[in-house]
């Protein structure tokens, strides 16, 4: 019966295995050997052109420049742009939670909008915003006294004008998360709260935050995934530029591999990427568990 039963199983999952080891797994074993080898656009035509080179891949890869300048831009961006995005949302999600707003569906609508707007549109409305001479922002500034600045030409400013673009498009998708949140949290909290003569910032600490932990934790893990695969937005409005201020790892990825060919490097490149995100969250984890373990 026990072995009947177990064959069902597997006839049923043998469909779902068998995709996910053609298009998954055979990909991701197959770009790791090739990380090992110097695979290029002639290897293309003739496999025996791929020599394996061992780990001089990932030698190149350690003393590359632009490399270190990619991870340092693609840190920047999770570092700044993660709590801000977060920040954001979770703020949102208040307004919006909150009993005093009228029409909460036309605000949702409207603060989702920008996740489901296709990236070429936004990008386009973005590059005339941020025009050094016709954009509405240095039109704005301007009456502040503040001079036109080169948002997307100036090393110091395009990476904090891909921020501030990132933020504003992304932040709607935490938002709907914070919002289911905090409508499971209980009224009778907050009342008790108002009984002891808590007010709205000791509410927001001492119940909201903590209670609302398990949801912002499994928000950071998302947006630090999503946000270390910077690639659309610089690819689309800098190119990677100005001086590489805007280079992203998963950039110089796709540089490498398709427009150079070098797509053993760029695999190196991949694995080497993948490590240092699984470190991350790994840590992220650790942080977590160790924070279930205090007592409350």
């Amino acid at each position: 019966m026990i072995r009947t039963k177990n064959s069902v199983i597997c006839f049923f999952l043998a469909p779902s295995l068998g995709a996910l080891l053609i298009f998954f797994f055979l990909p991701i074993f197959a770009s790791f050997l090739m990380s090992f080898t110097d695979f290029d656009i002639y290897s293309l035509a003739n496999l025996q052109r791929a020599r394996f080179i061992f780990l001089q891949n990932y030698i190149m890869l350690l003393q590359d420049p632009l490399f270190w300048k990619a991870l340092i831009n693609t840190l920047y961006f999770v570092f700044v742009a993660g709590p801000l995005s977060i920040l954001v949302s979770l703020l949102a999600a208040l307004a919006l939670h909150s009993k005093l707003l009228k029409m909460k569906s036309l605000f949702r609508l409207a603060l989702f909008m920008p996740v489901v707007t296709t990236l070429v549109a936004v990008a386009v409305v973005w590059r005339y915003l941020y025009h050094p001479r016709f954009g509405p922002i240095n039109y704005l500034l301007s009456f502040l006294g503040i001079q036109p600045i080169d948002w997307l030409g100036n090393p110091s400013w395009a990476m904090p004008a891909i921020i501030l673009m990132a933020v504003w498009k992304n932040f709607g998708y935490n938002m709907m998360i914070f919002l289911a949140g905090l409508q499971a949290i209980p009224d009778y909290l907050y009342e008790a709260a108002r009984l002891d003569g808590a007010n709205w910032f000791q509410q927001q600490r001492h119940i909201t935050l903590p209670q609302l932990w398990p949801t912002m934790f499994f928000v950071i893990i998302i947006t630090v995934i999503g946000y270390f695969q910077l690639f659309a937005e610089p690819y689309v409005m800098t190119q990677g530029g100005p001086l590489h201020a805007t280079l992203s790892i998963v950039l110089y990825l796709y540089q490498q591999g398709f427009r150079w060919w070098r797509m053993g490097y760029a695999a190196s490149i991949a694995f080497v990427f993948f490590f240092i995100l699984f470190v991350f969250v790994m840590l992220q984890m650790a942080v977590q568990r160790k924070q279930d373990r205090v007592p409350g």
